[in-house]
């Protein structure tokens, strides 16, 4: 994609450099690099900055106003406890108590007004067609028109959902949450207690919120909600600063552990080292700081094993028997034309998708969708048929 000044519909690096406080030549560097990239479609005056931006975190959205900009910054990482104790005394020190909500299992999208309608990007920046279809049925537009300055962010959560199918929530479909309201431009949050407040005010969902903890003696009251959201299938906790100054903190379930490597372990030439490895440490910190009986550690032991060469060992014999495995999801829309949208939009990933059927339930439109995870069957495929694992 070309951008220079000489038309309107191209992005004027001088003005960019101007609003972003940044040499042009840089702005025109992240262009060259692709750092700064065009979306597709109709969004055509939304930019997204990825891979290496100064001072702006993966997915951060340019918006161009015929000249006029914004910025919807990218959802901050938020670090993860290994050992809970010692983490929060170590990053709450400073203040008397800490704010515990829970972590939903799904995929996070913010949420702006965009030409008079409700538009939803993904962590990476894209605007994808399904969410804003159907962040629609969960937010009204009149926060954001009260409130312009205002992005909301939240969890897109439920066994409908193309990235993320979970059933622990008791959802039929797909939902949002609300965790979080920021700022434009500058990606301020709103204390806890505030954005909670706004959100009820407008009737958004949100995540649950546990209560307000002394941050001397917050862990044994997380490590018990941990517990029994291990026992639901839940995902786990964000602790956070009341006045969000802080960094948030996240601590996780063994059982939400085990369920991702479950899933990453069917398509386990898709799933990055680092995803796999990572959870399986997080389960040797935890069983430490638990202090386990034996019978305890045994268990998890079986749940972390089994999480791992089960879902293996099934993708070994369905290839074998000439299967293609793949990850079969169901999305539910409203307009029809949002499904083949939907798969355009994953085609342009690389990814290879077949439609089994679409189906027309009342007044919406249900399509059942699989992905082919090319990768791991033809590496099964090879190693069956005597290649070596390099």
């Amino acid at each position: 994609m070309e951008m220079k000044n000489s038309s309107s519909s191209e992005l004027n690096i001088e003005k960019v450099a101007e609003f972003l406080e940044l040499p042009s030549s840089k702005i025109s560097e992240l262009i060259e690099k692709g750092n700064l990239k065009r979306n597709w479609d109709e969004y055509y005056d939304i930019y997204r900055f990825q891979g290496h931006a100064p001072h702006m975190e993966d997915g951060t959205v340019l918006i161009d106003h015929h000249g006029a900009f914004e910025l919807v910054r990218g959802f901050p990482k938020i670090k993860r406890a290994m050992l809970l104790e010692p983490a929060l005394l170590n990053n709450f020190s400073g203040i008397p108590s800490v704010a515990v909500e829970e972590k939903m299992n799904g995929y996070n999208v913010r949420v702006i007004e965009f030409r008079g309608k409700l538009i939803a990007f993904t962590r990476s920046g894209h605007v994808c067609p399904y969410s804003t279809e159907r962040v629609q049925n969960f937010l009204e537009t009149d926060l954001f028109r009260e409130h312009p300055d205002l992005v909301v962010y939240g969890e897109m959560t439920g066994p409908e959902n193309p990235y993320v199918q979970k059933e622990a929530y008791g959802i039929e479909s797909l939902d949002f949450f609300v965790f979080d309201i920021r700022y434009k431009n500058t990606g301020e949050a709103l204390p806890v207690h505030h954005r909670r407040e706004l959100a009820d005010e407008y009737g958004f969902n949100q995540v649950r919120f546990f209560g307000d903890f002394s941050t001397n003696s917050a862990s044994a009251k997380i490590m018990k909600i941990i517990r029994e959201l291990g026992k639901k299938g839940r995902e786990g906790v964000v602790i956070k600063d009341p006045k969000m100054v802080l960094q948030p903190v996240k601590y996780t379930c063994s059982e939400s552990n085990c369920s991702d490597l479950r899933q990453a372990f069917k398509f386990y030439n898709e799933a990055g080292r680092d995803y796999l490895y990572s959870r399986v440490i997080r389960e040797g910190f935890q069983s430490h700081e638990w202090n386990e009986s034996e019978e305890e550690f045994r268990e998890r032991c079986l749940r972390l094993g089994e999480s791992i060469l089960r879902p293996m060992k099934k993708t070994i014999e369905q290839v074998e028997s000439g299967e293609r495995i793949s990850d079969e999801f169901r999305i539910r829309v409203k307009d029809r034309e949002t499904i083949f949208k939907f798969r355009d939009y994953l085609d342009r990933f690389g990814l290879y998708i077949a439609m089994d059927k679409i189906e027309r339930i009342g007044n919406e439109y249900v399509a059942d969708i699989r992905k082919v995870n090319k990768s791991t069957n033809d590496k099964t495929l090879a190693m069956l048929e005597g290649q070596l694992w390099s």
